[in-house]
């Protein structure tokens, strides 16, 4: 252990002595340094924060640093120009922070080799100068009994450091960095400290561990198709042919085909998640993400630092045509974004392009789900844009400036969060795609009633649910780096995906 001084207190800076940069030429080595560095940093404060708490004495200020991954070159690379990641555009030095490499290890290990390989350079492995938050070195679940500032009788953040929203923001992916007088630039999208703290907030909305969420996302605001994905999940979990190993359900209850362990949550969280995993991490994570933009945007900003590869919204909307009917499936391929959550990181005139590789994945598995194929399909599918608003009531509001402005769009479809699905998946580089089924047509006076909704429901909602799971299964034979769209890149990029 080093102590320095500190000018912010009179207490000692004490951290934990780390090993000298090395350089590495093999991912799966520097992906096991990452974890050491990482493993010593957290060991050292969660050590030190038992001591604090069991005898009530401070030593020292203590503190510890994220591990750092770093790329330096000095010349342009020639890489496939297919290619949207895995490598950086001009000389210079690229650094990232790193958190939970145990839990990115696959993710680590892909983007380090592909860095390699395109650059014919070694990475290095050091600790970084950002320290680590206490909060987030704690094991997941930790829960601390009583006052800590009471028990060491100072404010916490003079013994431990806490976190810091200077290094939690979005500047990386809202393209808004400035290289730092060091004049590196990023090597990933996120900082270890902007993962950590998704990674918080993702087991406190969802009610389940970042760890049991998968590479293929399934967004929803209606929790029959919650009910849906249950029954089809403890299915194939118990068909030893599917595939699937576990069904995780809020509270991180696990149920494999031997059996269940652990306790189902006896109140739902916020927006709970349901995971029908694969070894690989390629199952199916389903969030019910309840009504309304502000939810979307929250969920998806947190989802977002696990990398997914594709994420869809599968829910009701509104139908705007006389030639729509109930049941009907409406395919996005543009959006009009009223939703406004995201004015101020994505501008509302950038445009929010479909995805071929999704379009036709949603299209095709359409197809094989109804029995319906080409023209056919239209009789229960059409494709166009769907408007995203924050109203709930727009309809009672003057018809004449929706309407027209729904009309000149050439909207088909309106709802509350797809728009800020997809809007979020460009900004964050995810893949996204939309389908959804009307439950109404307010236009046209044909408003659910009870009885109604009831029998829609039961006929539709297993369908459309079969159709979004096919969707992901064929997206996921699809090659990594075709789903991954160059669209999604802008001049300037991270080398990691």
């Amino acid at each position: 252990m080093r102590t320095e001084r500190t000018g912010r207190s009179e207490l000692a800076l004490l951290t934990p002595e780390p090993p000298e940069a090395r350089a590495f030429t093999d991912a799966a080595e520097a992906v096991a340094a990452l974890r050491a560095l990482y493993d010593q940093a957290t060991g050292f404060l969660r050590s030190h924060f038992a001591t604090v708490m069991e005898t009530g004495r401070v030593a020292g200020r203590y503190r510890a640093y994220y591990p750092e991954i770093s790329l330096t070159t000095d010349t342009f690379a020639k890489v496939d120009s297919r290619l949207a990641y895995g490598h950086v555009t001009a000389p210079g030095v690229y650094t990232t922070t790193v958190t939970r490499p145990d839990l990115f290890e696959s993710y680590l290990t892909t983007q380090i080799r592909l860095l390699m390989a395109n650059h014919g350079e070694p990475i290095t492995i050091r600790a970084s100068r950002t320290p680590i938050p206490l909060h987030f070195a704690l094991p997941e679940g930790a829960h601390v009994e009583g006052s800590i500032e009471e028990r060491i009788r100072r404010p916490l953040r003079d013994v431990f450091d806490v976190p810091d929203l200077a290094d939690t923001d979005d500047r990386i992916v809202n393209g808004t960095y400035v290289a730092g007088e060091t004049g590196t630039a990023p090597l990933a999208p996120f900082t270890g400290q902007r993962i950590d703290y998704s990674l918080a907030r993702l087991a406190h909305y969802t009610a389940t561990s970042p760890s049991h969420f998968q590479n293929f996302v399934l967004f929803t605001n209606y929790q029959f198709y919650i009910d849906e994905f249950l029954a089809f999940s403890r299915a194939a979990v118990a068909d030893p042919e599917s595939g699937y190993e576990s069904l995780v359900e809020p509270g991180n209850l696990v149920t494999t085909a031997s059996g269940a362990e652990g306790l189902a949550v006896s109140r739902l969280p916020q927006m709970p998640a349901y995971h029908l995993t694969r070894a690989d991490g390629a199952g199916i994570t389903m969030v019910n993400i309840g009504v309304g933009p502000s939810n979307a945007k929250t969920i998806t900003d947190h989802v977002a630092v696990l990398r997914p590869h594709v994420w869809l919204m599968l829910g009701h909307c509104a139908g705007l045509r006389h030639s729509q009917s109930l049941g009907d499936y409406v395919l996005a391929h543009a959006y009009v974004r009223e939703d406004h959550v995201l004015d101020d990181d994505l501008p509302i005139w950038v445009p929010i392009p479909a995805l071929a590789e999704v379009q036709v994945a949603l299209e095709t598995a359409v197809a094989e789900v109804t029995g319906l194929k080409g023209y056919d399909l239209k009789k229960i599918m059409r494709t166009g844009t769907v408007a995203t608003i924050d109203n709930r009531n727009w309809e009672l509001r003057d018809q004449s400036g929706p309407v027209a402005r729904l009309s000149q769009s050439r909207a088909i479809g309106l709802d509350m969060e797809s728009a800020t699905i997809a809007a979020n998946g460009f900004r964050f580089r995810v893949p996204y795609g939309t389908l959804l089924c009307i439950s109404d047509k307010p236009l046209h006076g044909e408003l659910k009633l009870p009885g109604m909704a009831t029998e829609f429901y039961k006929r539709q909602v297993a369908q459309h649910l079969q159709i979004g799971i096919r969707a992901l299964e064929l997206l996921r034979d699809t090659p990594q780096e075709r789903v991954h769209s160059r669209k999604l890149r802008s001049f300037e990029e991270t080398a990691f995906l």
